[in-house]
């Protein structure tokens, strides 16, 4: 229990949950305008469609309606963008949590439900919990090292619990099926029709997403440089998807990079900001302003250290 418990709480930087939350709070604003709008026409919806999901019918939440749409889209819209300031990050994370979990509820309780938005709940719900953390905060937190090692389970557990569920529904022959065919016929772009020519590819690739899908818990057993090639690898399985049949887990792409040291590349793109032109160009004012540079942060000196 001790080593499952250091496994679980193990101290990251704080500036890791800081970058994370930014990307988070970003992308709940796209996809609530962009990517996943489905929410907002189901609150003209007849009531006699509405069929509450477990957590309505635990909650008794009313059917979809268009005051309560917009009040959970644009709530969404606000709260994430204030939240990406970092200021008051349990207030605010929490409120687009609500909103983008109720509004995600109404969309799925007329029609089907998406699986890749499982590890985006969890992490909505729990970065809230490690308080404040600044993008160049170095401090150790075991608050940050749960959060961001509940969401990578999450993650892992979106590739394998899809691989139980084509072997619990579909059984061993689903590797055998035709289901990477229908899905070129019915949605595949220019990039993939020709594939319908080789059936063979499509077969072997359906090998391929069943046994990278099942062992993807071994991520947790890699070094970090072959964490990061795994991340880098699955980033370019979700690519060649897109490309071929346009599917894409956007939000569950966000969790995975709980896998990487964000704080690490933050401070590489505000190196290469600070070299160009125009990063010199905003340096030279903040100074001639009279403003501070920033200051470099240093670790804290014991583990845990930092949590709000």
């Amino acid at each position: 229990m001790s080593r499952l418990r250091d496994w679980l709480f193990a101290p990251v930087p704080l500036a890791r949950v800081a970058v994370l939350r930014a990307l988070v709070f970003a992308f709940v604003i796209v996809d609530v305008l962009l990517l996943h709008t489905s929410g907002w026409y189901h609150g003209e919806a007849d009531p006699v469609w509405y069929e509450p999901l477990v957590m309505g019918q635990v909650l008794h939440l009313p059917p979809a309606s268009v005051l309560l749409v917009e009040v959970l889209k644009w709530g969404c819209v606000v709260a994430a963008a204030l939240a990406i300031s970092g200021r008051a990050p349990r207030l605010l994370g929490w409120v687009v949590a609500v909103c983008w979990i109720w509004y995600q509820y109404v969309a799925f309780s007329y029609g089907k439900v998406d699986h890749d938005r499982a590890d985006f709940v969890v992490a909505l719900a729990l970065l809230p919990t490690v308080g404040i953390a600044h993008l160049s905060d170095r401090r150790l937190s075991e608050a940050a090292g749960f959060a961001l090692r509940a969401i990578q389970l999450a993650a892992v557990a979106t590739y394998f619990l899809s691989a139980w569920a084509k072997l619990r529904f579909g059984g061993l022959e689903w590797v055998n099926s035709a289901t990477m065919v229908r899905a070129v016929v019915r949605r595949g772009t220019p990039w993939a029709q020709w594939l319908l020519e080789i059936p063979w590819t499509l077969h072997w690739f359906q090998w391929v997403l069943m046994a990278a899908e099942i062992t993807a818990p071994v991520i947790f057993l890699l070094s970090e440089r072959w964490r990061r090639r795994a991340v880098a690898a699955w980033f370019a399985f979700h690519a060649m998807t897109y490309a071929a049949i346009t599917i894409a887990f956007w939000p569950h792409l966000v969790m995975m990079l709980a896998f990487l040291p964000l704080e690490e590349y933050a401070d590489r793109l505000r190196a290469w900001w600070a070299r160009t032109r125009a990063g010199r160009w905003v340096g030279e004012r903040r100074l001639s302003s009279g403003a501070a540079p920033p200051a470099a942060s240093t670790p804290a000196s014991r583990p845990g250290a930092g949590v709000g």
